[in-house]
């Protein structure tokens, strides 16, 4: 299979990439800072998603499956100190990248017959707190997006789903806070199989819950 991540210099790009690539896959990893031997993409830039996907077109023939990993997070104390710089940021990291990947690929995805294309929510675009309000707007916004997503890709036997999580953990995270347990913490491993169980059904449209 061909498989685009995106955020695949970040832990759980990281793992996606490794997953995939040791199961014998092509993996296109990108990244803004091309860290990691990733290709250096800016996803704000539209014309340079359109030049990814027409690339990927050209060196493969298609797209088997899409998993924007793109995230970041701000917050405050309280609903009070809610910064609106903190939404401009979150707006562009976690949808605007977005509308450039799905607009770009859904043309690559729906010809796949059999694509995937995953985003990572948080719980708390569903209950968010009130520190998290921009974070957890922004993160419902991308939900909704990728249900749209969802169902323009309705019948082709491509789909699109979310994958919600508490918040993500790492080898790294555990090994800088040995103390912590990080209860209710999806490791970016398990993210990564169940990006590839993706494959294994034919939800579409459909937040799948990892965290316990």
């Amino acid at each position: 299979m061909i498989i685009l991540v995106t955020g695949a210099a970040g832990p759980a790009g990281r793992a996606v990439v490794r997953r995939f690539t040791d199961k014998g896959h092509t993996v296109v990893g990108v990244d803004k800072s091309g860290a990691e031997g990733t290709l250096p993409v800016d996803l704000l830039d539209a014309e340079a998603v359109e030049r990814l996907a027409a690339d990927i077109r050209a060196e493969h023939g298609r797209v088997d499956g899409v998993a924007h990993l793109v995230g970041g997070w701000r917050g405050s104390k309280t609903f009070a100190e809610t910064r609106l710089e903190d939404w401009d940021l979150l707006h562009d990291l976690l949808i605007r990248t977005l509308q450039h990947v799905t607009l770009s690929f859904e043309p690559l995805l729906r010809e796949s017959g059999n694509g995937r294309f995953a985003i990572v929510s948080a719980l708390a675009a569903e209950r968010p707190t009130q520190g998290n309000a921009a974070y957890g707007a922004a993160k419902a916004a991308a939900e909704a997006w990728t249900l749209a997503f969802a169902d323009a890709l309705e019948g082709s036997g491509s789909t699109a789903n979310v994958l919600v999580v508490k918040a993500l953990v790492n080898q790294a995270m555990r090994e800088a806070s040995p103390e912590r347990s990080f209860p209710g913490f999806t490791d970016v491993d398990d993210l990564a199989e169940a990006i590839e169980g993706l494959w294994d059904t034919a939800r579409n449209g459909d937040r799948i819950v990892l965290a316990p």
